[in-house]
């Protein structure tokens, strides 16, 4: 009967052992999808960024536009309102030099909700100017918020 007790003992705590053993091996796997998913998050948005204001500002990429737009971002451009943007920047033809983008990603919640600035001085050969643009990756892929074009004063 004693034997009995003890080899109950040892199974009981084998077993939670076991379960400790697997529940930090599910959590270990979590933290380690989560912080490798923000990395790649953080990535793909700065590429976006920068994909976003050379499709838009050296290829003048009225279709990259209007697909990448989010449904608030459509209601303040609407197709009308991206040709017009688009004609403006090829108006100022093609920047001189090496484009600038400077800009990160930061999350809202820790590890969720990705939102991205992103920002570049343009030389053109008539005057300066500066884009600025707005990200973010709400569901499953990376959209234009708001986008702004300020040229500077003529020289």
């Amino acid at each position: 009967m004693k034997n009995l007790k003890m080899n109950s003992r040892q199974n009981s705590s084998g077993q939670i052992l076991v379960v400790l053993i697997i529940l930090l091996a599910v959590l270990g796997a979590g933290a380690w999808w989560l912080f490798s998913n923000k990395q790649a998050m953080t990535t793909g948005g700065r590429a976006f960024g920068r994909e976003t204001i050379q499709r838009l500002v050296v290829q003048h990429d009225l279709k990259f536009f209007g697909e990448h737009l989010s449904p608030e971002a459509r209601r303040q451009f609407p197709p009308s309102v991206q040709q017009q943007f688009i004609s403006q920047l090829q108006e100022f033809g093609t920047p001189v030099g090496p484009i600038d983008v400077q800009g990160d990603i930061q999350f809202q919640s820790h590890f969720f909700e990705p939102r991205g600035n992103f920002h570049a001085r343009l030389n053109y050969p008539a005057r300066p100017a500066e884009i600025n643009v707005s990200v973010s990756h709400p569901v499953s892929r990376w959209q234009i918020d708001d986008i702004s074009f300020v040229p500077e004063a003529a020289r």
